[in-house]
């Protein structure tokens, strides 16, 4: 059992979570998270925010009855973690482009974070598009050297592409392909996937995706994938 050092609410429906966890967490990977007995069936796979210091964050949008338990616990009280679990982002040693859509934007900080922290004279570019409201702005512009904010309109349209940047993306699936069209082919762009799962080790097939290599598996094989593999 982990203990809840924070949790707090940030914006209609969003909230973060400060957890005690000592261990190696990879940007991109995931924990499947539990506070409850046995109502709701599954834990609740979510991506990490954040890592330093022996406490993990957890940036969460309450969508059913999971997550709304998880936004009513307080610090003190304990969770269950299973994980990591996943492949991350790689490494990279080119100026790197982040694009986020919404929650989407939660596993991107901590990437974001450690790519600068590895590569502090490389740059680094944040788009970020919400719906309705606008969200941990301010932890990017700490770390960023530039940040782009859309609230209501379509963020990979102001996104802008330069020769020798490599991409990464999480948010909605349309929001993904459409900035796969946008980043020339020379660019790599690595993707994160969201799927309803029940184990987050691959062994139940409830997150398996069709993809231009077959079938796959988005706890184990991902949840990042690089764009070739979406394609096609």
């Amino acid at each position: 059992m982990a203990v809840i050092i924070t949790n707090r609410s940030l914006a209609d429906g969003i909230y973060m979570m400060e957890v005690a966890w000592e261990g190696v967490v990879s940007p991109g990977q995931f924990f499947m998270v539990r506070a409850w007995e046995t109502d709701p069936l599954l834990s609740r796979p979510i991506s990490v925010h954040d890592y330093q210091d022996g406490v993990v964050t957890f940036l969460y949008q309450v969508v059913g009855k999971g997550t709304a338990i998880l936004s009513g616990m307080e610090p003190k009280n304990t969770i269950q973690l299973e994980g990591p679990y996943g492949n991350g982002f790689p490494a990279v040693d080119t100026p790197l482009v982040a694009v986020g859509g919404g929650i989407g934007i939660a596993p991107l900080y901590y990437a974001c974070r450690k790519f600068k922290e590895d590569n502090p004279k490389k740059k680094l570019r944040v788009y970020l598009g919400f719906s309705n409201e606008a969200y941990r702005v301010e932890a990017f512009d700490a770390i960023a050297d530039e940040v782009v904010v859309d609230v209501g309109g379509i963020i990979v349209g102001q996104v802008d592409v330069k020769r020798g940047e490599t991409f990464i993306t999480c948010g909605p699936r349309v929001m993904m392909d459409a900035l796969c069209q946008v980043v020339p082919e020379k660019n790599p762009v690595y993707v994160s996937l969201e799927a309803r799962m029940a184990c987050g080790m691959g062994a139940c097939l409830g997150c398996s995706i069709k993809t231009a290599e077959g079938n796959k598996k988005v706890c184990k094989d991902g949840p990042v994938f690089p764009r070739e593999v979406l394609e096609g």
